[in-house]
């Protein structure tokens, strides 16, 4: 006969695969059948212990996202989908480089700055951080992507 985990043997096993935010641990445990009070007793517990730290997972979420190519507001809506509070997800936002030198970067690996403009926008970059960071470029390539 197969017993049912505990809550708090739930969690540190979804913890076990991957880091997540206090209110996603929690939606997790009630997917599963976990009573919102048990679910919600299990995630302070691990708060308490340091298991569960909505700044420590904002910060290393948001510089997972960065790395992948992520402009600032796809970072922000990823993590407040994920239930983190504002001001974490600020405070992570502050701890990335500046998002026009990340845009930069990616246009000057595009094999055609059009490219590069497209894929920046669809992955979050703000119009104001890539003009500005197309206007860092050197004068032909910008030209050719803003006149396309």
């Amino acid at each position: 006969m197969k017993t049912h985990p505990t809550a708090l043997e739930a969690a540190a096993k979804a913890l076990a695969r991957r880091d997540r935010s206090a209110a996603d641990l929690t939606a997790y445990l009630e997917r599963r059948g976990t009573a919102p009070e048990e679910a919600g007793e299990a995630v302070q517990r691990l708060q308490q212990a340091g298991y569960v730290d909505d700044g420590r997972y904002a910060t290393s979420r948001a510089e997972v996202l960065a790395e992948r190519g992520y402009g600032d507001e796809a970072v922000r809506f990823e993590l407040q989908r994920d239930g983190v509070a504002a001001e974490e997800i600020e405070a992570a936002l502050a701890l990335l480089a500046p998002e026009r030198e990340r845009a930069l970067a990616i246009l000057r690996r595009a094999r055609t700055p059009l490219a590069a403009v497209r894929r920046l926008a669809g992955k979050g970059f703000s119009a104001d951080v890539i003009e500005s960071a197309l206007a860092a470029l050197p004068g032909e390539e910008a030209t050719e992507a803003t006149s396309s």
